[in-house]
């Protein structure tokens, strides 16, 4: 941003928050367009197959070249019908590169507009898909995921769930992805990536739920 300090030895450190170099000082919050979405599931089966998407999330550069997602939250899940059997249930965050085709099914979410925007006077996002589960599985449509995931959360579901946690919740919130306590290291989206949240397990027979997540990203043209 043409601030430059004079570091030890006469080096020079650029200044500014959307430039990284070996030697960088950046002052927070970062410059840049900022949004956030958060929203919630239909009423899923548990019983979903293991690796089942229920949120996708899909960049496409344009103005803003990066995004960087700084945090994705598990906002915690409500039992709607209790479990027969007991068994694991979670979430992971997993990022998806090379995604040339958005997916479909469950709800769309509105990117047009002052939609996502934490600013009225800001640019409409580029994010260029959002779509969150209503009763299933999203359809993947044509991206290659990465074969780590990057968060997760996992718990123990059994059939004495609501009367023995006196709660209908039994995964509380939690982050998937929080880059303030990482150093303040971001996700970093190009062009046609992104990543979804998907099932860890094939869960608990019988069992079904409502679950939230949150997404807070940055639009920047370099980083």
């Amino acid at each position: 941003m043409g601030i430059q300090i004079i570091g030890n030895g006469g080096t020079v450190i650029g200044a500014g928050e959307e430039a990284r170099k070996p030697m960088h000082s950046a002052n927070f919050p970062m410059l840049g367009n900022w949004y956030r979405y958060s929203g919630y599931t239909g009423t899923i089966g548990a019983a979903l197959a293991a690796n089942s998407e229920l949120l996708q999330f899909r960049f496409l550069s344009g103005t803003k070249t990066l995004a960087l997602v700084h945090k994705v939250q598990f906002g915690g899940m409500g039992i709607v019908a209790v479990a027969t059997a007991a068994g694991p249930l979670g979430f992971e965050m997993v990022p998806a590169r090379s995604w040339t085709a958005a997916g479909s099914g469950g709800t769309r979410i509105a990117t047009s507009g002052s939609n996502l925007k934490t600013e009225t006077a800001l640019n409409t996002s580029q994010v260029n898909d959002i779509g969150i589960a209503t009763t299933g599985a999203l359809t993947a449509g044509t991206k290659t995921l990465d074969a780590n995931a990057q968060g997760g959360i996992l718990s123990g579901i059994g059939t004495g769930a609501v009367t023995i946690y006196g709660s209908t919740s039994v995964i509380p919130p939690n982050f998937l992805h929080d880059a303030d306590g990482e150093g303040f290291q971001p996700l970093v989206l190009a062009n046609q990536e992104g990543f979804v949240v998907r099932t860890t397990h094939a869960g608990p027979a019988s069992l079904t739920y409502v679950a939230r997540f949150t997404v807070v990203w940055c639009e920047v043209t370099a980083f």
